[in-house]
């Protein structure tokens, strides 16, 4: 419990001291919006590391050669924990962009800041807002943002390896004509939701698997995609469930 408390206690009082930062982007926001991003992004990632660190989370990376630097991707990962967000967002290696679900809106003051780092909610309800979502997110990757989207929809709870995939989560990159990089994290939920409430000290593996151009395949082979992605992130998975406990 003493780390779930600390954890929290971090959380509140650096939303609270943030506040006035958040006056500044919004000042920012009026002269380059990819600047306030930018710099939105960087606080809250530093806010994030320390998260982490008080969580007491070991994070052992593999495929990190896989993230692309110079250009913006489609990034879907797995999903099993809120710490998904957190230790992701962390590796960015530039400015990126979350699709979130609209009750993220409900969360005071750190749903400012998601809008700031150009974060989309989605209404997972309405095939018309769902639409909406991915030109934005397309639109965002064409202005050089990279974009990340949890493919299987909400947290998985159960013990297969993922759960299906929604449709239309990879369109995003189809429309966009960018990279798509999945990313297996394995053993984020024994941090928090698998003995709530306590946080624990956990080892946690990503992988960043090899990019996957998009650019130049037909409707047709895109359709492909999906079902091969989802096969190769269960196997990577498997993989390293494994090793996560070594």
């Amino acid at each position: 419990m003493i780390r779930f408390v600390i954890c929290i206690s971090w959380t509140v009082i650096f939303l609270i001291l943030s506040i006035p930062a958040i006056l500044v982007e919004l000042i920012i926001w009026i002269f380059s919006p990819m600047a306030r991003a930018r710099s939105s992004q960087w606080i809250i990632c530093n806010a994030f590391r320390i998260l982490v660190f008080l969580a007491g989370t070991k994070v052992e990376v593999i495929g990190e050669e896989n993230v692309l630097k110079d250009r913006p991707v489609l990034y879907v990962p797995n999903h099993r924990s809120i710490f998904d967000i957190i230790l992701t967002y962390i590796r960015a290696p530039r400015q990126t962009a979350y699709i979130a679900k609209k009750e993220t809106r409900r969360i005071p003051i750190f749903s400012i800041w998601m809008a700031l780092m150009n974060c989309q909610f989605l209404n997972r309800d309405d095939l018309r807002d769902g639409l909406r979502v991915i030109n934005k997110a397309a639109d965002l990757i064409a202005g050089g943002s990279s974009v990340c989207i949890f493919p299987e929809g909400t947290r998985n709870k159960g013990t297969e390896p993922l759960q299906p995939f929604h449709d239309g989560s990879l369109k995003i990159a189809e429309k966009a004509k960018c990279p798509i990089i999945p990313v297996v994290i394995n053993n984020s939920d024994d941090i928090f939701e698998a003995h709530l409430p306590k946080v624990k000290k956990t080892k946690v593996i990503i992988e960043y698997c090899k990019p996957i151009e998009t650019e130049g395949m037909s409707h047709i082979e895109f359709k492909k995609i999906s079902p091969e992605i989802q096969e190769l992130m269960r196997n990577t998975y498997l993989k390293n469930a494994e090793h996560v406990n070594r």
